[in-house]
């Protein structure tokens, strides 16, 4: 009798003890951190600004997919992409926590894309470990659900023909036509990510749905559009050296280089100062706005996910019309034909010059932003900080996207007409991801 009372005892109180586990929190901050986490990672690797487009498509849309099991009303993107089919359902009888789970999936798919995966994996393995002291059993749940989602999202990832552009010839060179596009000092790097038309879009048709109006045609000749643009860039220059380092438009290039392929060299050694990409630097000014309209978890996880798509599909649409266009930069020309020792502020990105990417990607981006935001939301932009530059203030995602798009024009790597039909280019990209997956403004 003593022993069954001693049992019975036992097993209430264990009971008691499973019955108090709290349910696990995790909050906006925590989506916050993680983007951030795999940014950090992403600027370590160095990786192109196309392909880090990719990284923050898929691993937020992963997070995303999740946490439209617990919220009915957020949108279900799957339903306009290829082939993608729902999400596997989460099972009932388990208790789920579907941020965990959310988290989950995003840290695997991101695990999966970078190169760095201790890096991931450690930040990981510090969250499974808060998660499973708080309530083993809602983790282990939630995190066999988050795999499970990230494995179904894996292989439809899998398709949209990344792999096989690794192994497709590099970009050549060889033209004595003067106007195609050649490498640029001080590394002279191959043109970077040829092949990326090639990757499926989320909500494109086609990578040359948007193409841009086309470039002035090349000429050499004074008085021809294509040469008076050529040396706006050359006279830019000349007027920002007047003025120094603190004239406002070296300011505007240096905050929205987003170059991570800037190298230095001194002496015989050559290293590279590594930041953030243009798409790194609009999923952070994402974050300046979701924190400042005080968005939850879900909602963090929507607007991170309409702004990644948009920046996904503004680079393969951008970089069709590149390597379609192969245009020379401004830097070639202008030191083989007017002044041989200028350099650009910024360095020259190793890649065909029409359209601008940043600009295209600035323009998609902001538009995605207005819808959820709104159209006079202001914010300071201290996206650039760790990277040694000062906030700037903005009264609109609109006014972000003109300064980032004319910041290559003052940077001395853009003509005007790469600029200009570049943001227009980004805007119809944008406009057409807003309508295509149906994105409703945030309420908050």
């Amino acid at each position: 009798m003593r022993v069954f009372v001693t049992l019975f005892i036992c097993s209430v109180l264990l009971s008691s003890c499973r019955g108090d586990q709290k349910p696990i929190e995790v909050s906006a901050k925590n989506y916050h951190q993680t983007v951030d986490k795999i940014t950090d990672i992403m600027v370590h690797d160095i990786f192109s600004p196309p392909v880090a487009s990719r990284i923050y498509a898929y691993s937020n849309l992963a997070a995303y997919q999740i946490m439209r099991q617990e919220n009915k009303e957020l949108v279900d993107f799957s339903a306009e992409f290829e082939k993608l089919e729902p999400i596997p359902k989460a099972d009932s009888t388990r208790h789920i926590n579907f941020k965990v789970a959310a988290l989950v999936a995003q840290m695997e798919i991101g695990k999966k894309l970078i190169f760095s995966e201790d890096m991931l994996t450690s930040y990981r393995d510090s969250l499974y470990a808060s998660w499973k002291k708080i309530n083993q059993e809602e983790f282990v749940s939630s995190k066999k659900y988050g795999l499970e989602v990230a494995r179904h999202l894996s292989k439809w990832m899998d398709k949209d023909n990344y792999k096989e552009t690794r192994t497709m010839p590099k970009y050549t060179v060889y033209s004595d036509d003067p106007g195609r596009w050649q490498p640029t000092p001080p590394s002279y790097m191959d043109g970077i990510e040829p092949h990326w038309e090639k990757i499926r879009p989320f909500t494109l048709d086609s990578a040359s749905q948007f193409k841009p109006a086309p470039h002035p045609e090349f000429s050499l000749t004074e008085g021809t559009t294509f040469h008076n643009e050529l040396m706006e860039v050359y006279e830019i220059k000349k007027q920002m050296e007047e003025t120094g380092d603190k004239a406002e438009e070296v300011k505007i290039a240096q905050f929205w280089d987003c170059n991570p392929y800037v190298s230095t060299q001194r002496g015989h050694l050559m290293f590279a100062t590594k930041k953030i990409t243009p798409g790194g630097h609009w999923m952070g000014i994402c974050k300046i706005a979701a924190k400042k309209a005080d968005l939850n978890f879900s909602q963090s996880s929507y607007a991170y996910t309409a702004t990644a798509i948009a920046l996904a599909d503004g680079f393969i649409s951008c970089w069709e019309e590149k390597y379609s266009s192969n245009l020379v930069r401004p830097e070639t020309l202008i030191n083989k034909y007017v002044d041989d020792n200028w350099k650009p502020v910024l360095q020259t990105p190793p890649f065909p010059e029409y359209s601008s990417g940043h600009s295209v990607v600035s323009g998609a981006a902001s538009i995605v932003l207005t819808k959820l935001f709104g159209n006079n939301f202001s914010f300071k932009d201290d996206t650039e900080v760790k990277y040694g530059l000062p906030i700037r203030t903005f009264n609109s995602f609109s006014h972000a996207a003109s300064e980032a798009a004319v910041s290559r024009l003052y940077g001395g790597i853009h003509y005007r007409s790469a600029v200009e039909n570049g943001l227009v280019q980004g805007k119809n990209i944008g406009n057409h991801v807003v309508r295509n997956l149906n994105l409703q403004p945030l309420s908050y």
